[in-house]
């Protein structure tokens, strides 16, 4: 269960929060000018938000929820959020939901090939796009509901809050056997907004996407940490851009070099799974260009994404 200190959102927590039911609640010298802290002291609980609830019902047909999360941005948190989904419903058996909850930079759109897309609403509620590619992808996004593709969104964060509330209890979903969920870089509005409201949702786990280099590692180990404090189990790590592999004498060369040992060491200190290695391949890049999936190349990231699906689906 996510930790009762995320539930009033609308508050600011500090940050070494001690939470409720220790000897220092409401005490602590990060207490000071909270809120809370009167409520904290005196053992009261925050009244839980009511739309999480609303939420778990919601989404009590869902089968896995995945989080797709870096704490550093340009690692490919949308690309391989994109890729998995097309990996996940390659079996057209399977249902599949992709939510961007990237408020301020929605690329799913473009990155699925339905940027000319709109979303429509009903009785039900808000109806996703599906993907031509994969009929059996939906697929939600502010990136529907802009005017223009090149519009910026100049929200702070309890509008942003409001509308990944939105998404999740007013989205009909329908049935999913899985709902692949793609963040922005951080640990702040948008992860406490999504880990607070899907807190009784089950089968939740996070992937973690990182680059071999220390400088991407050292803000990943942050969100890890950020999993560990709000009780989200973390399923493994992916590590992208781990090598470059030329396409004419498929000698493989590091670009980003791991001087630190890169994710395997820090999957090992952690005592988490490596999902996978990505190597850099301009076919991945032409394919989200394109709004295609890599599946349909013979590129070798197709089976690097095929077996990052199955090792979801089966467990």
């Amino acid at each position: 269960m996510i930790s009762n200190i995320f539930y009033n959102m609308a508050e600011e927590i500090p940050e070494n929060c001690p939470g409720l039911g220790t000897e220092l609640s409401g005490k602590a010298s990060a207490c000071e000018g909270c809120p809370n802290q009167s409520k904290c002291a005196s053992g009261e609980k925050p009244a839980e938000d009511p739309n999480i609830q609303i939420i778990a019902d919601k989404l009590s047909n869902v089968k896995r929820v995945i989080l797709v999360l870096s704490g550093k941005g340009g690692v490919g948190k949308s690309t391989v959020s994109s890729q998995l989904a097309f990996a996940l419903a390659e079996d057209e058996n399977t249902q599949i939901g992709l939510l961007d909850i990237d408020i301020c930079g929605p690329s799913m759109p473009h990155m699925v090939g339905v940027s000319s897309e709109q979303v429509h609403s009903s009785a039900a509620g808000w109806s996703p796009v599906y993907s031509e590619e994969y009929p059996n992808l939906a697929v939600m996004s502010i990136g529907f509901m802009l005017p223009g593709r090149d519009e910026p969104i100049i929200w702070r964060g309890p509008r942003k809050n409001g509308l990944i509330r939105q998404f999740l209890a007013d989205v009909d979903w329908g049935e999913l056997d899985a709902l692949v969920i793609d963040s922005p870089p951080g640990t702040s509005d948008e992860h406490l907004s999504i880990v607070t409201y899907l807190s009784k949702v089950k089968n939740i786990s996070v992937v973690l996407v990182t680059t071999p280099q220390e400088v991407a590692l050292l803000d990943v180990r942050k969100e890890l940490n950020f999993c560990r404090k709000v009780n989200i189990p973390i399923r493994g790590v992916v590590e992208n851009m781990s090598s470059f592999i030329c396409p004419h004498c498929n000698c493989s060369s590091q670009i980003f070099l791991p001087t630190t040992g890169g994710a395997e060491k820090m999957c090992q200190e952690y005592e988490i799974p490596l999902l996978a290695k990505i190597p850099i391949d301009p076919n991945l890049v032409a394919a989200c260009e394109s709004g295609q999936a890599i599946l349909k190349t013979s590129s070798p990231v197709a089976g690097v994404f095929r077996t990052l699906a199955r090792n979801i689906l089966n467990n």
